[in-house]
């Protein structure tokens, strides 16, 4: 019982900073865990308090936008590790019984913090459930599948499926270290998609705690919580703490390539071109474009489009289909190189392919502060159109936005919008996400950045889906709406964001919610109520 009798004695300093009613709710829910989960001295610590040593090492270690670090946001009075399912159980049941609300964290890389701070206007106590230590994965090569714990990263789980069968891969994102948690629970887009669908769409099992604390799979939940969590945001329904994937075949090699053009080398038409008939390439193929202003003054800036690309074939047979879908990108053979498919998990992500185990680290891959956006395309934007918006990018700010442009068709065309929660099917060209990065920590540089990005948003308008303007989950961007009412945003209120996130799949969402948590103890700022007509 050593370990108990330090935690415990840790907090009881940390009491004596917070008012009585606080004191006992924390008391009694941090007596609870250690009794639930038995607090073992020849296990590692299993909960965490602003006072425990490795506190706030702990909670900085996966924050990957740091202007939720001096935001004024509350961050919370524990810090949950579990290395178990069971102990996200007792979080749950301890949190219900005393009154402290949970968040969920896999990889850290959630776009507005909502998962580990909370601008919650009670000010409440909550916890953090840091998923890091759920990070097993274990490929079962002659079935194609995986169990992976949800704390996993994608670099985790694509190193460990190629290491089991170097024929096999997963669609999933580019940044190796996003949590598999949060990816997949929003849907997932990546390189594969067009083969292959999202991340959620190739989820055939999962292991999750509910707001009763019971421990569910596909079989007891019921389908529609397990259609809610593909896509729908599984921390609105409970804890994922482990997805079983369906792992798809890939070539011993494939061809990845990259081309940069200006607006002299018509970077312009070249665009215009690309969202037309990226879409309706061979699935086999895959290309999106990386805009990004480039230059030291507003005078000498330009426009540089980098279209990268994937083909689930040799160079010979990219080439090929290059010509025949893309010929005026002007790819050549010099342009492309034969990779293993962990090999171009590296190559994406802008690392030395040759070192698969740098997929394993999960260190950020930059200590800075963050903004994005994202808006779905349903028709091609004029050339005069592109011209306008290049104007604006290059008088724009010094820490330039950039334009990430993912390509639909195929795979995810022909799945029906409502076959999982994430809704974005036919009839959609592209995504865009706009993204900006700076490294300054001031508040006012930070307002700057914000006021500008949400500017250059707006003037995005006339151009992309409306009634809804649609968007990403897994680009949260609390722009578009939020509640501060802990526990108490109503239907019509989540509606704002709702339906951009989930259009007409909102719905049925909420109705999924006020059955399996019609007391919506899993709340936060922009997720989803219980219905309510």
């Amino acid at each position: 019982m050593a370990s108990t009798i330090i935690i415990f004695s840790c907090f009881i300093f940390f009491l004596l900073c917070t008012s009585h009613a606080a004191n006992h709710t924390q008391a009694n829910f941090l007596n609870c865990f250690l009794e639930a989960t038995g607090g073992s001295s020849s296990s590692p610590s299993k909960i965490y308090t602003p006072n425990t040593t490795s506190f706030s090492t702990l909670f900085r270690s996966s924050v990957q936008n740091l202007r939720f670090l001096s935001s004024g946001a509350e961050t919370p009075s524990f810090i949950i590790l579990p290395s178990v399912d069971h102990d996200s159980q007792a979080a749950v049941l301890c949190g219900r019984r005393h009154g402290i609300r949970l968040r969920v964290r896999s990889g850290g890389h959630d776009y507005e913090g909502l998962s580990y701070v909370s601008f919650s206007s009670t000010d409440g106590p909550f916890a953090v459930v840091d998923l890091s230590g759920l990070r097993s994965v274990e490929v079962d090569a002659a079935d194609h599948t995986a169990w992976v714990g949800a704390g996993a990263t994608l670099g985790e789980v694509y190193y460990n499926v190629a290491a089991a069968s170097p024929t096999a891969g997963f669609p999933a994102g580019i940044s190796p270290t996003v949590g598999v948690g949060g990816l997949i629970s929003g849907g997932g887009i990546g390189w594969l998609q067009r083969k292959y669908g999202l991340a959620a769409d190739n989820v055939v099992d999962v292991r999750l705690v509910n707001a009763e604390g019971e421990l569910l799979t596909r079989e007891t939940m019921g389908e529609d919580l397990f259609w809610a969590i593909r896509g729908g945001g599984a921390a609105n329904f409970g804890i994922v703490v482990a997805y079983k994937l369906r792992l798809v075949p890939v070539p011993p090699k494939l061809t990845v390539f990259s081309v940069s053009r200006t607006l002299g080398q018509g970077a312009t038409r070249l665009l215009h071109s690309w969202q037309s008939i990226a879409p309706r390439f061979a699935d086999d193929l895959w290309i999106r474009a990386l805009v990004i202003a480039i230059g030291e003054a507003p005078a000498n800036r330009t426009i540089q489009a980098t279209f990268q690309g994937l083909f689930l074939g040799s160079r010979r047979a990219t080439l090929a289909a290059i010509k025949k879908s893309f010929p005026e990108l002007g790819v050549r053979g010099e342009d492309c190189n034969e990779l293993s498919w962990v090999e171009s998990t590296l190559y994406f992500d802008g690392r030395a392919w040759n070192d698969t185990r740098a997929l394993l680290t999960r260190r950020p891959a930059f200590n800075s502060s963050f903004k994005a956006k994202s808006d779905f395309v349903r028709e091609p934007i004029s050339e005069k159109a592109w011209e306008g918006i290049w104007k604006v990018m290059m008088e724009g700010e010094e820490e330039p936005l950039e334009m990430i442009f993912e390509p639909w068709g195929g795979r995810l065309w022909e799945i029906e919008d409502d076959a999982i929660a994430f809704p974005h099917r036919k009839g959609n060209l592209y995504n865009i996400q706009y993204f900006m990065r700076w490294f300054e920590t001031e508040a006012a540089v930070t307002e700057r950045h914000l006021t500008w990005m949400r500017k250059f948003y707006e003037d995005m308008t006339p151009h992309v889906s409306s009634n809804p303007r649609a968007a990403y989950l897994n680009y949260k961007d609390i722009d578009l709406g939020s509640s501060t009412e802990e526990g108490r945003t109503s239907y019509k209120e989540a509606s704002a964001w709702g339906r951009r996130y989930f259009l007409h799949n909102f719905e049925k969402l909420a109705k999924v919610k006020a059955r399996v948590d019609p007391e919506n103890y899993f709340w936060n700022e922009q997720g989803i109520p219980p219905y309510t007509a």
